[in-house]
Formats: structure tokens, sequence, C-alpha cells
């Protein structure tokens, strides 16, 4: 089963963790058909090396070089509009896919011709993959996943792999910053997508200290609250649901930073 992979790459981005995330594409049991490579705006000479570097080693990887730094979310629709399969795998340019994750995702996809949207665990990391801080676990049937959705993101964005017009039928992604992925999943979902995440750890995720320090301040309060009153409107939430996420999201995001990534670690993650 053809699949493309859909990457963008702006230049604050780490040049060994892109080299260490490429690898893990090439190593893949199944090999994507297509990588399409967004270039958010000019990069660094570092950056640039690697890319080249891969050119033969992927040499399906087709590069979309941008004028300008638009932001993520313009980024992944300029790359979805050129993805040529109708399958489409998500991975950012700092994760390590495990082996047989794409081989995993299509065997699902095959198994089920309605599946839309299918994810997995993620395994967060900080320096190297044997440094594992947490597990982040989703939920796993289109059920489960309908019912987590109405108060958190039942996703983790890099792992997911997705139907391109099941996508674009829900407007692709939009702006919603910190949250894009969880506003496109519940559009998909309010549509009728059918969704699923398997039950095991596809993708290690890059993470530590900064990662809770983005997750915190009263710009990603009012982020989180404009996105979940969003979401309330697709009818995905109830007023119940926004009331609760939303209240949760006010104290976890403006507590201090050694606080947040505690509660993180106790309450959200493995």
């Amino acid at each position: 089963m053809d699949f493309s992979v859909l990457m963008s790459i702006y230049q604050k981005e780490n040049p060994d963790f892109l080299r260490e995330s490429l690898q893990s594409i090439a190593g893949q049991t199944c090999p994507p058909a297509e990588i399409i490579m967004v270039e958010d705006g000019p990069l660094t000479p570092a950056l640039y090396a690697v890319l080249d570097e891969f050119q033969t080693v992927l040499p399906q990887m087709r590069r979309l070089p941008q004028a300008q730094n638009q932001g993520l979310g313009k980024a992944l629709n300029i790359g979805l509009a050129a993805c040529s399969f109708p399958l489409v795998a998500r991975m950012d340019t700092d994760d390590i896919a495990l082996p047989h994750r794409f081989e995993q995702q299509t065997a699902a996809f095959a198994a089920d011709p309605a599946l839309a949207l299918c994810g997995s665990h993620a395994i967060e990391f900080s320096g190297t993959p044997e440094q594992v801080i947490s597990r982040k676990q989703v939920p796993l049937s289109n059920e489960e996943i309908r019912r987590y959705a109405r108060r958190r993101n039942p996703f983790n964005h890099p792992t997911v792999m997705f139907k391109k017009q099941a996508v674009l039928d829900a407007g692709g992604y939009q702006h919603a910053m910190w949250f894009e992925d969880y506003y496109l999943w519940a559009r998909m979902l309010a549509n009728g997508a059918r969704a699923a995440n398997i039950d095991d750890y596809l993708l290690y995720f890059r993470a530590g200290g900064d990662m809770y320090k983005r997750r915190g301040g009263i710009r990603y309060v009012r982020s989180a609250l404009s996105v979940k009153w969003k979401i309330y409107r697709l009818g995905v939430s109830g007023l119940g649901d926004f009331i609760c996420s939303g209240g949760a999201h006010i104290v976890v995001g403006l507590m201090p930073n050694g606080l947040r990534k505690r509660f993180y670690g106790k309450f959200l993650r493995k």
C-alpha cells in the first residue's frame, strides 16, 4: 500500500535531530513511496546539508522550499496538497519512528477500509531514546477516542496516519496555536470519520523541560480555551466537558513550570 510521509522543517530545528528522524524513516520495514518535506522558510546551512545528504538515501523525498516561515499549520497544508497518495503519515523532524511503525499502520488501513485516522502510543525521551521520560498512551477504539476527545486530544500528532481526503473534507489544518492537530481531529470526528489507535509504541517523541514550559502561560491558556470552545460548538463535546477541561487547563497552564512537569508525570503520563 503506497503512502506519503508529510514533514515540515524550519530554521530553528536541530540538524542532528533531523538526521535521526530521517534515518528512522530510511529504516522502516514498510518504506514510504514519497516523502514531502516542506522547508518552512530559509534554513541554516547545517539543515540544508542534512537534507542534501539524505536526498540520495531517500530519493523519494520531495522538498518544497518556501520563501518565508508561515507556521506549522500553513506549512502542513502546503505539503498535504502536494502529497500524491490517498494515505499520508505525519512525522516531525525531531522524532524517531520505530522500524515497524508504517507496516503496522498500513496493515490497520488494509484491515478496515472505513478507517480514516490511525495513531499509536508514544515514548517521550530526552537526549537519546534510552533516556525515557514517560510513555504517553492514547485511547484505542473509535468509541473510546470519541469519548476521550470530549476533553483531551486523543492522538499523538507525530504518530498519525490518515486519509488525505478525510482531512481535506474537514477543512485541513487551521489556525489554532499549539492545538492545530486537536482541532483537526475534532472536525474529522464531527464529520463522522472512523478513528483508531494501535496498542503499541510506534514513535519516540523528543521531550524535555522546554516542552512543559511551552504548555504554560496566558497565551497557551487562551488558545486552549478558544479551541475547546470551538470543539464544543462542533458538538464533539458538551458544555460540562468544556467547563471541566477548560478549568483544568487554566489551573495547569498557570502553574510554575516545575510543578506542571510533575503534574504531567503523575497524572497525564505512564
